[in-house]
């Protein structure tokens, strides 16, 4: 049996309990279709509908549909390939998922009313359905939360070929990200060095998971920097760049951050690094990631003692949230068909959440670690002004040390953990680099 004919069954297993238990004796999701722009007539980037494409590795078919009746162990893929001389259609290879499902090749979105008849009536739709004729489908429900949210929680244990997805996401994402710490040591621009990012995997921008940070000097303290200056700076002193890729739908998330020159800066990149793969070691089944968040700002705190960022020791700073104005976003979050991966608060398939830490409201996941799942890890710590207001004029802090650090912007390192039995995990991107002779 296949990879992806297990991945199926699973698929169909979790839908068949969801649809039981919220009370739908089917499903349609929609792939989508493109937007287009306001008073204009060109379309966004075209997205597919992640609980689509968890079905079929089909990413650049819109219009395309996925029905799955309870209980019948076999979904039916509509896929739309539209009769139009004006554009191109997207090229669906011969692929193993195309023998597990009941295809049917449609050009036409009544073809497939007409064919699931009554059907729609007890049927959950999923999906985008802002375009007609799709808003005038006669469904029995549009995107139940109830429905949703059962889906989402078991999403966040994959089968064993979502993680090859992801293996495979991480080594293209691993190829390019050595391309662009050549280029940055090349003095190149931010553009030119996301520009041989993609060159590297053949990608196009719009190919890529999440617009990636590409970060010379300064800029690496803005957390979701992604302008790209078009010329080289004077001098380039530090490199951060978040980026990743896609393979059959699945996402890699990579951070990776370069010094120039030996010294201050690549002696705290160095420290993070360290720290990243301490935390590495205290992922275990059972333990809560919040208290994983909660160990990575200890860590983070020591980093600021030991550089000298703080006059107060590393416990003192923790608590007295000054970890926070350094180190703000959260220690990861689930990854797998969206690089922000679904159900990070979910108690349980019934929808019941963790509510949003106080002291760490940016923090996407608070679930217990199970075996099976799929999340990052990314430490970092950064000079951002506005919150560093909260302690101006504050003896706690180094103020001539945090100068120091200003002109670097920041370091972050982020890697994707596949956790086993008892601690025995997997690093898909440290591994993906390793496979390349690049770490």
């Amino acid at each position: 049996m296949s990879l992806y004919q297990k991945h199926l069954q699973t698929v169909t297993q979790r839908f068949d309990k969801a649809l039981a238990d919220t009370g739908f004796e089917s499903a349609l999701i929609y792939a989508g279709q493109p937007r287009v722009a306001f008073l204009d007539d060109n379309p966004a980037p075209y997205k597919v509908n992640p609980l689509f494409k968890y079905w079929v590795p089909v990413l650049e078919s819109p219009k395309s549909a996925v029905f799955y009746r309870k209980g019948s162990g076999k979904p039916t893929v509509y896929l739309f390939q539209a009769r139009d001389f004006w554009h191109s259609q997207a090229n669906i290879p011969e692929q193993d998922w195309q023998q597990h499902v009941e295809l049917k090749v449609i050009d036409d979105l009544a073809q497939l009313t007409d064919d699931l008849g009554d059907q729609l009536a007890a049927t959950a739709f999923i999906g985008e359905d802002f375009a007609q004729p799709v808003s005038d489908w006669n469904v029995k429900a549009r995107n139940p939360q109830q429905l949703i949210d059962h889906l989402h929680f078991h999403r966040a244990i994959k089968t064993e070929w979502e993680v090859e997805n992801l293996r495979q996401a991480n080594r293209l994402a691993a190829k390019a990200h050595v391309a662009a710490k050549k280029a940055f040591f090349e003095n190149k621009s931010e553009l030119e060095i996301y520009s041989d990012y993609l060159k590297a995997i053949d990608f196009r921008e719009t190919q890529v998971p999440y617009n990636s940070i590409v970060a010379l000097n300064e800029h690496s303290a803005i957390l979701h920097y992604d302008v790209y200056d078009t010329q080289p700076p004077k001098q380039s002193r530090s490199f951060l760049i978040d980026a990743g890729a896609l393979y059959q739908g699945y996402c890699a998330d990579i951070t990776r951050s370069y010094a120039k020159q030996s010294g201050f800066y690549a002696d705290l990149v160095e420290a993070m690094d360290i720290a990243q793969q301490e935390l590495l070691t205290e992922i275990k089944p059972g333990v809560n990631y919040y208290d994983l968040h909660v160990s990575m700002h200890l860590k983070v705190a020591r980093i600021l003692e030991q550089f000298g960022f703080i006059n107060i020791d590393a416990q003192s700073a923790y608590e007295k949230g000054i970890t926070s104005a350094f180190m703000p976003h959260g220690l990861g979050h689930f990854i797998g068909l969206q690089v922000h991966d679904v159900g990070g608060f979910l108690q349980d398939d019934k929808g019941n959440s963790y509510p949003r830490s106080e002291r760490h409201p940016f923090l996407r996941l608070l679930r217990d670690i199970e075996v099976g799942q799929v999340f990052t890890i990314e430490p970092g710590l950064y000079v951002v002004d506005q919150l560093l207001e909260d302690f101006e004029g504050s003896k706690d802090i180094n103020w001539a040390k945090v100068d120091e650090l200003r002109p670097y912007g920041g370091v972050r390192i982020e890697d994707s953990i596949v956790v086993g039995e008892a601690g025995n995990n997997e690093n898909l991107t440290r591994d993906a680099f390793k496979e390349l002779g690049a770490e």
